[in-house]
């Protein structure tokens, strides 16, 4: 006997007429088994449990031809050999590939491959080995133009490498990437990096937009320097979660915490979700406190691995519990009660 739902009730089919009483009472233990499965599946969600080692890693270079530009990458593999989602990774102004270490390790200890990219121009060569004075004037003649069109590039090319890598047997990554759940995060120059490629318009017109890109992390967004926030984030269609703090400034004195908040509410078309950290700057999202400065961990770190990981689960991997985590009371568990947490009318209805 078949049935269909009408209004989320049972309902009379063309072929077999109403339901009996037995019917009735059948549907209903199995609505409140099926109930309390999913009930049982959120409160046993935990995006912060791992299990195993920390996860290896492998240097890697990818190569692109036509503009002579090599690409070092850092990748984190999970234990299993199966093919796992991937998750690239864009670092910030002055970065490398060696930073947010406690993302990559704990996204590939939930099953999936980290690639962690570094971007010739505007990483940490453009510091090291200069002064503090210098090294702070280097740094802002590397936030340019040029160098975000840089990193727009060098992003497919590690994509199409991947992809490569991935059929090419005896290859470390060999058979172990299923790039059609393939995920994007970045911090500051990197989330300004992530937000072309997940369909940010430049000038509400030019698209830079990686259709292979499924889901997007950005962390310290910012808005576009010229034209309007809304015409920008407009072509936005991806799943979005946004992490930025109350002082959350940049160290080049260009963008302001208020800025930040600046992305969120034009992501219309998109499923997407914000943490606003009471009292995180800037650098509290990262590995330093500053250029050169020793790696330090903070309370905002175990927010952010939960948070994201969750984000990962439920649109890289489609784990409706992940969601509901992060639909429901989950993200207040690793959340400090000043902290802002909020979704808008799309991701409400994700689930």
């Amino acid at each position: 006997m078949r049935f269909c739902e009408r209004n989320g009730r049972p309902s009379r089919t063309a072929t077999n007429g109403f339901r009996g009483v037995d019917g009735w009472v059948n549907w209903f233990s199995a609505a409140l088994v099926s109930l309390s499965l999913a009930v049982t599946a959120v409160a046993d969600y935990e995006p912060l449990a791992v299990s195993g080692p920390v996860p290896d890693s492998r240097l890697l270079e990818a190569v692109d031809d036509a503009r002579g530009r090599k690409l070092p990458i850092r990748v984190y593999l999970p234990r299993a050999a199966a093919p796992a989602p991937v998750v690239l990774f864009s670092h910030g102004l002055g970065g490398s590939r060696d930073n947010n270490a406690f993302l990559g390790k704990h996204w590939a200890q939930r099953g999936y491959v980290a690639v962690f990219l570094q971007h010739p121009g505007s990483d940490e060569d453009v510091w090291k080995n200069a002064p503090p004075l210098q090294a702070m004037g280097r740094l802002k003649q590397a936030a340019s133009a040029e160098n975000h069109g840089a990193r727009l590039r060098d992003v497919p090319v590690v994509i199409d490498a991947l992809a490569a890598w991935h059929e090419t047997e005896g290859h470390p990554l060999a058979g172990r990437l299923d790039l059609e759940r393939l995920g994007m995060c970045g911090y500051s120059f990197g989330a300004v990096t992530t937000q072309a490629l997940a369909g940010q318009a430049a000038l509400g017109r030019v698209s830079f937009a990686e259709p292979r890109i499924r889901a997007a992390v950005m962390i310290s967004p910012s808005p576009p320097t010229l034209g309007d926030p809304a015409a920008a984030f407009a072509p936005v269609k991806i799943p979005c979660l946004l992490l930025t703090g109350t002082r959350d400034d940049s160290p080049l004195g260009r963008t302001t915490p208020a800025d930040r908040l600046k992305v969120f509410p034009h992501l219309k078309q998109a499923a997407a979700w914000q943490v606003v950290f009471d009292e995180a700057t800037h650098m509290a999202f990262g590995d330093r406190e500053g250029v050169g400065r020793a790696p330090r961990e903070s309370r905002y770190h175990r927010a952010m691995i939960a948070l994201t990981t969750a984000f990962w689960d439920a649109h890289l991997k489609g784990d409706a519990a992940a969601t509901a985590w992060l639909n429901g009371e989950g993200a207040g568990t690793v959340l400090d009660p000043k902290d802002r947490w909020e979704m808008n009318a799309k991701a409400r209805t994700s689930e």
